[in-house]
Formats: C-alpha cells, structure tokens, sequence
C-alpha cells in the first residue's frame, strides 16, 4: 500500500515548470447550451454545445450520447483533435481523416463521448496569454477538466469510468491531462510524443510557439538537456492507470526511436495489461487496425473492469 501511494504521488513541478501552475477548479459542473441537437442512425445524439469555461470564456464542443437505456450509466471518453483547423469537427466525424473520426467511433461502441476545441481551433478563439497563462497547454489541460467536469454531471456518465483519446497535438494533450487529472483511468496517445532529445533532433523550436509551451524558448534555450521534464516523467505521472499508445516507425514529428526509449524507462511502473504499444508501419496516422486495438484496450478498461 505504501508504495503505491508512493507511484500516486507523482512530482508534477517539472511540467509546471514550463506550463505554468495549474489553477484551482472550480466546483461543481461547468454551465452548457445546446446549439443543435441531431438524432443519427440507432438512435444515437449528437449535440452541439458551448460550455463555459474556468476562465468565463465560451468552449464549443460535440458532445454524442448512445441511445438511452433505462438507467444504465455509460462509461465516457474526452476526445482530442489534431493540428487541423476544423478543431473538435474532425473527431466527431464531420470532416478531416476519417481515420481520426474516434468521437464518433467510440461513441457507437457505447461511450458517451466530448470533442471540445482546443485554443484557437474549431470556432473557438482565446488568448491564454491575456489571461494570465504561460501556456496554451496549460489551458487546454484546464478546459480539458472542465470537460470531464461536464462528463461527470451527466445523469448518463459513470464518472468512474472516464478516459481520453487523442491524435498528434490531441495524442500529447491526452497524456498531459491523464498526468494532472487522475479520474482519467485510461489514456490513448496517437502520433503523440517521443523524447525530447529525439524530437527533430533535439530542436524544440516545433514546442515552443504560442500554441504550445512559450518557456521552452524563454526559459530553456529550446535545450532538451535544460528541460525540466520529459515524457517519461508523464508517464509516471499517469502510471499505474492503463495507457495505450500508437507509435509508427515511419512517423517524421515524433521518432519512434524515443518512443522506446520513453517507455522503457517506465513501463515497470504499469501492472500487466495496463500498458500497451502499438508500432505500425505507416506514417503520422492512426489507421483502422491499430484504432480497433485501441478501442478494444479501453473496453478491458472501462467495460469489462470495475
């Protein structure tokens, strides 16, 4: 017991460090409007909603609820877009890849499931600079509790049962959020991170713009070596909760090669089955199959496990 207590408590200063502090959440569920309500094939709901943010600001997302059942509770998955301007569109299937159309997807599995924008993304416009943040990471991972905030009220959520999925700048963002928020009992990262030193060679200036982590330049010299963190210390951060991670041999942004390396410095930390990995041989994409594993990954987490 005192070990694993141990592993939960996770030393997050370092992520903060470049992100900013984590602000304090507000209490109870976020306020949301409906903007339009479509009922698809088999009876499931695809809402178009605003929810109101920490900040007073106004966070647009889909949200999908399976056909209703009685009183059954359904477990939920937030799930996050890549670097596309169609922001939370693509995942819930309205356009962009449909390989990356998981919103949709899992919530034909029986997932109740949030696609929300991220800053400047989508229809959603937000300086987190002007308001005091050091990151837009930072405030991503901030609305992304919101949205599980959101998730948890919901009379058709068993908020023990929540989970995130996400692709390229969804695929990090899931596991920064799942690092700060431990009601996220499972974590799906697409395309999303190698080791720092492994990342163009160790040129972080891809980190450092006003999308992402402004300090890695200001503070850090874009040096992984001067890094206060690295994506092993995420993953410690989320372990022992599952992870599922989809990393091509032929992906350019993130090279696999750190991939390995990130996780064999951690996986020890995971029981058996709660870490799996994936290497297809493709590029940056996260195709059927490998999204199939993953899908089946989250049921042993969320359907089969309580």
């Amino acid at each position: 017991m005192i070990a694993f207590l141990l592993v939960l408590a996770a030393d997050l200063s370092g992520l903060e460090a470049v992100m900013g502090p984590l602000p304090a959440r507000p209490s109870g569920a976020p306020i949301v409007e409906v903007i339009s309500e479509v009922t698809l094939d088999g009876g499931l709901v695809r809402r178009q909603i605003i929810f109101i943010g920490r900040d007073q600001d106004r966070v647009p997302a889909y949200l999908f609820l399976p056909p209703a059942k009685g009183k059954v509770k359904h477990p939920a998955m937030l799930c996050l877009h890549q670097t596309t301007r169609l922001g939370k569109g693509e995942p819930a299937g309205l356009g962009g890849k449909p390989d990356l159309h998981y919103a949709l997807e899992l919530a034909r599995r029986g997932y109740v499931t949030l696609a929300p924008d991220y800053p400047n993304f989508g229809d959603y416009t937000f300086d987190p600079y002007a308001h005091g943040y050091s990151s837009a990471t930072m405030k991503g991972i901030v609305n992304h509790q919101r949205a599980l905030d959101l998730l948890a009220a919901l009379p058709q959520v068993d908020a023990k049962r929540m989970g995130v999925i996400g692709h390229s700048l969804g695929g990090h963002n899931s596991l920064f959020l799942a690092a700060f928020d431990s009601r996220v009992r499972v974590a799906v990262t697409s395309c999303g991170f190698t080791a720092f030193a492994r990342y163009y060679q160790g040129d972080l200036t891809g980190w450092s713009h006003r999308g992402y982590m402004p300090r890695i330049a200001t503070e850090y010299g874009k040096s992984p070596a001067r890094m206060p963190f690295d994506f092993s210390d995420v993953f410690a951060a989320i372990s022992p909760r599952a992870v599922f991670v989809n990393a091509p041999l032929h992906d350019a942004n993130f090279d696999v090669t750190g991939v390995r390396e990130t996780l064999a410095k951690v996986e020890r930390r995971f029981k058996r089955g709660r870490l799996e990995v994936a290497y297809p041989d493709r590029g940056h994409e996260f195709p059927p199959d490998i999204r199939e594993q993953a899908y089946r990954f989250i049921d042993r987490q969320l359907l089969h496990s309580r």
